[in-house]
């Protein structure tokens, strides 16, 4: 465009012509810089639009079309699916992170539990431990036995129920002195678990009439499902000094307490075999029917035992003395006989089916709400 060389006394030689140029060059310029702002517009349009539906996005590709920044849109496009894909690498690399991460603390753990293990061939196990057999022959494991032990003071009750354990009861938290309340012991002996449930006094009349039932009901609770034998702990006629106690009385109390239905689980074992004359036999003891013991295995399917449980004698000495006679026979019962099942076992099953299904009943009302 000529430059406009008029004074200002002068009159203006541009024509009209001219000075339209000048306006559209103008225009030209305005419209630049609106090309500009759309395309600015577009951008800002497109960032905005990834978080919006597809149903409004697509609106505003096709206007970025139809202005002319196509161009502009495939480029943001490239660099925001790029940007996506780094994500999902970052992503994929926590994840993978997180698992490695997950196998070396188990691992830890792991390694920590095995290091905590010490190699035993017998233990006593709380009623949640897991049952680990440590035998120097490990093979399949026997059938447990749950046995119920009872009898009067002075028995050799304690006596043999630690010759089952193998162990002191005061090692395995038992108590020192004369037992007051039922307690429970687990051990492994030979691949079998072994229940041991030492009683009080509840064949004599040192307990209340209320605490023998008690403790009577809760032996029976802590033999759940049932026990499969009750070890009636006698001391052998002749064996000593001591209140000597007829057999065949204390069967009787024995099942005035748990029930008739158990005489078919009771074994009378005679103890402080060692303090009788050399040579007796169990034999010889019902020969001579001393302390009521044929009344007494009349009373109870003619099962017996004569036992030697010393203090003196080593523990795993009368441990294998019990494997080859009294736990053989109560082993054989349990074959054939099972578990006794006491009108309170009978009770909580029933209860226990009740509660389920009222438990099941309102479960099922609470999921028809929900759905």
């Amino acid at each position: 465009m000529d430059q406009c060389d008029c004074r200002l006394d002068s009159e203006c030689t541009q024509t009209s012509a001219d000075c339209s140029d000048a306006t559209t060059d103008v225009w030209l310029d305005f419209n630049s810089v609106l090309t500009g702002a759309l395309t600015v517009l577009g951008y800002l349009l497109y960032r905005f639009s990834q978080a919006l539906p597809a149903l409004i996005r697509w609106p505003i590709h096709i206007f970025c079309t139809l202005t002319g920044m196509s161009h502009l849109w495939g480029w943001v496009s490239h660099l925001a699916g790029t940007i996506r894909s780094l994500q999902y690498l970052l992503k994929g690399l926590s994840n993978i992170w997180r698992f490695i991460a997950g196998i070396l603390t188990s691992v830890k753990q792991c390694v920590s539990s095995v290091n905590k293990v010490k190699p035993r061939t017998r233990m006593p196990l709380n009623d949640n431990s897991p049952v680990t057999d440590h035998s120097i022959n490990p093979g399949p494991r026997e059938p447990d036995l749950r046995l119920i032990l009872m009898g009067p003071p002075g028995g050799g009750k304690t006596s043999l129920a630690e010759t089952l354990l193998g162990c002191s009861l005061s090692q395995v938290g038992g108590s020192l002195g004369a037992v007051t309340e039922c307690t429970r012991q687990k051990v492994l002996v030979d691949r079998r678990k072994l229940t041991v449930i030492d009683t009080p006094d509840l064949l004599g009349p040192s307990l209340s009439d209320h605490k023998r039932a008690w403790e009577a009901l809760l032996s029976l609770q802590l033999a759940s499902p049932g026990p499969h034998a009750f070890l009636l702990v006698l001391r052998a006629p002749g064996s000593g000094q001591g209140v000597e106690h007829d057999a065949a009385v204390t069967t009787r109390a024995l099942l005035e307490l748990v029930g008739e239905g158990a005489s078919g689980h009771i074994v009378v074992v005679l103890t402080h075999a060692d303090c009788l004359s050399p040579g007796s036999t169990l034999a010889q003891l019902l020969e001579d029917d001393a302390g009521g013991i044929r009344s007494a295995l009349c009373l109870c399917g003619q099962r017996a035992e004569l036992v030697d449980n010393s203090p003196g004698r080593p523990v795993e000495e009368r441990r294998k003395d019990l494997a080859r006679g009294l736990l053989e026979k109560l082993a054989e019962m349990r074959a054939l006989r099972g578990h006794y099942t006491h009108e309170l076992q009978k009770r909580e099953d029933r209860f226990k089916k009740e509660l389920l299904a009222d438990m099941a009943s309102v479960l099922a009302l609470k999921l028809g709400q929900n759905h």
